[in-house]
This record gives C-alpha cells, sequence and structure tokens, in this order.
C-alpha cells in the first residue's frame, strides 16, 4: 500500500541541513558534506520511484488524491535538486576563486548568495513538511474510506442475502396459497355436488310423494 510516511525515513530534515552548513564549510568537509547531499537526493530518487510504483496499484478510484500528492513531492523534489545544482555552481566558483586568490569581496559576495540559496532551501522543507501532514491526514481519510466501502459491500451482500431467502420464502408462500385455493375450490364443488344432490333428493320424494296421493 501507498505509505506517505516513508518520505520520511530519508530524513529531510537532515538533507535541508546539509545546505545550511554549506556556506560554513571548506575545504575537505565542503566536498564531504556536498558528495553526502548528492547521496541523499538519489535516495529520495529512489523512493519516488517506488512510491509511484505503489501508487499504480492503488484502485482508480482512490488514486487521484495519491498522484498528487507525489506530483507535489516531485515538484519539491526538482526545487531541492535546482538548489543544490545552484550551490555546487557556487561552490565550485568559491573554489576556483581560492585557487586565483580572488580577495574578501568576491568571498563575500559569494558567502551571500549561498545563504539566499539557504533560504530558499528553509522555505522549500518548510512546503515539504506541510506537504508530507497534508498527505498523511489524506491516507488517513483514504483508509477510513476504503474501510467504509468495505463494510458498505458486507452489509449489501447482507442485503441480496437477505432477498434472495425473502424472495424463497414468498416462493413456498404462493404455493402453499396455490394449494389452500385450490381446496377451497374443491371444497366448494363437493358442496355444490351435495346440495344439488340433496335438492334432487327431496324434489323426488315430493314427486313421488304426490304421485302416490
Amino acid at each position: 500500500a501507498f505509505t506517505c510516511g516513508k518520505i520520511r525515513h530519508i530524513k529531510y530534515g537532515s538533507l535541508c541541513a546539509c545546505f545550511y552548513l554549506l556556506p560554513c564549510c571548506c575545504g575537505g568537509e565542503k566536498t564531504q558534506l556536498v558528495l553526502n547531499v548528492d547521496k541523499q537526493l538519489e535516495e529520495v530518487r529512489e523512493l519516488l520511484e517506488q512510491m509511484d510504483l505503489e501508487v499504480r496499484e492503488i484502485p482508480i478510484q482512490s488514486r487521484g488524491m495519491y498522484s498528487s500528492r507525489l506530483k507535489s513531492y516531485k515538484q519539491e523534489m526538482e526545487k531541492l535538486e535546482k538548489e543544490f545544482k545552484r550551490s555546487r555552481i557556487a561552490y565550485s566558483d568559491e573554489v576556483r576563486n581560492e585557487l586565483l586568490g580572488d580577495d574578501g569581496s568576491s568571498s563575500e559576495s559569494q558567502r551571500a548568495h549561498l545563504l539566499d540559496n539557504t533560504e530558499k532551501l528553509e522555505r522549500s522543507s518548510r512546503r515539504l513538511e506541510a506537504g508530507y501532514q497534508i498527505a498523511v491526514e489524506t491516507e488517513q481519510v483514504g483508509q477510513e474510506i476504503l474501510t467504509n466501502l468495505h463494510s458498505d459491500r458486507e452489509k449489501i451482500q447482507r442485503s441480496r442475502d437477505r432477498l434472495r431467502e425473502t424472495d424463497a420464502n414468498l416462493g413456498k408462500s404462493s404455493r402453499i396459497l396455490t394449494s389452500m385455493l385450490r381446496r377451497i375450490i374443491q371444497n366448494r364443488i363437493l358442496v355444490f355436488i351435495l346440495g344439488a344432490i340433496i335438492l334432487l333428493t327431496i324434489v323426488l320424494a315430493i314427486y313421488f310423494n304426490l304421485r302416490g296421493h
């Protein structure tokens, strides 16, 4: 099942913290930090691909909300990658300036540019956190909907079974009523025949009685 909580396994907070530390590091520490960020971004890409596959397995009626959340994740990921790319370019320029011996004003300008990138990354991080919270809540709502649908399906199945049972009982009752009606008709015919015989007997008795006189 699609689980928005898996995103946190990559620790976006740690990823963004690496961006914040870039302007403050130098030399080998900065190189190691850049490699670490690159590795974590690759892990996030793999996770998004896995989530994309999971979304395709979700029923169509519930897929829309998860697809929209995944799309927002990918957009935020693209922003992070662009910011990281800018930071790497700035880092490369800084290294080149250090090798060429540029003055302090260039270094200050570079640091200001990096701080600006850091602020952008911080805003992206906040949007991601808000998006994760919404996604988790959306997933919970989706799970409740699926649970309710399953419960409704069971209720419909039980109602269908009761209807079949009622239909069977109605068929049985109809046969019983038909049998009773047939007996009533037969009884009435017998009563009519008996009445006719009795009436005929009375008429014959009167006839022979009058004839004897």
